[in-house]
């Protein structure tokens, strides 16, 4: 009984060809669980009929309590902002870097710009707002972003140098900062 041997390409040639039909039959499978209405393109018509699921929550969705309008919302505990268009809508929203010394919760304004400077810590900044009393978001020009020194007393609020550029051209003189736990 003599032996014949497949050559290694044929082998490669049939393995291959075996993922491209699997790959094939699981993109049939997969498109065939979509449901209809989601495979076209999305109208701005509303539907006439009522939703299966609920949409999906945005994972930072503006405080509830923050007010209405066009306005600059920063809540403290999420260490957090929101850029709100006069629709209520959130335009960006971003992580930030709290001083020592937090703002109270409340309303405010923008009252002072300064495009560049030095914080209450030492460090050169740029595109700093700021509200309140004492209170200002800027962004170190350096890129840091470090949490602040315990034992520095400073109401700075940092964001990265991208956000701060972002603010800063949102924020022009009176627009409402919102403060919220």
């Amino acid at each position: 009984m003599s032996s014949r041997r497949v050559p290694s390409g044929a082998w490669i040639t049939v393995l291959l060809a075996g993922a491209l039909a699997a790959v094939t039959v699981l993109a049939v499978h997969a498109r065939s669980d979509v449901p209809e209405e989601a495979s076209h393109t999305i109208t701005s018509k509303p539907s006439a009929q009522p939703s299966r699921t609920a949409a999906p929550k945005p994972p930072n969705p503006v405080p509830a309590e923050s007010g209405t309008g066009r306005r600059v919302v920063y809540s403290i505990q999420q260490k957090r902002v929101w850029l709100v268009d006069d629709k209520d809508a959130s335009l960006r929203t971003f992580p930030v870097w709290p001083g020592t010394i937090l703002p109270e919760p409340g309303s405010y304004k923008v009252s002072f710009r300064r495009e560049t400077g030095t914080g209450s810590d030492g460090v050169a900044i740029e595109h700093a707002v700021y509200f309140g009393a004492n209170s200002a978001f800027s962004n170190a020009v350096d890129g840091s972003s470090p949490s602040p020194d315990p034992d520095l007393r400073t109401s700075a609020i940092r964001e990265s140098a991208e956000d701060g550029l972002a603010l800063w051209d949102f924020a022009e003189m009176d627009t409402p900062v919102n403060v919220v736990e």
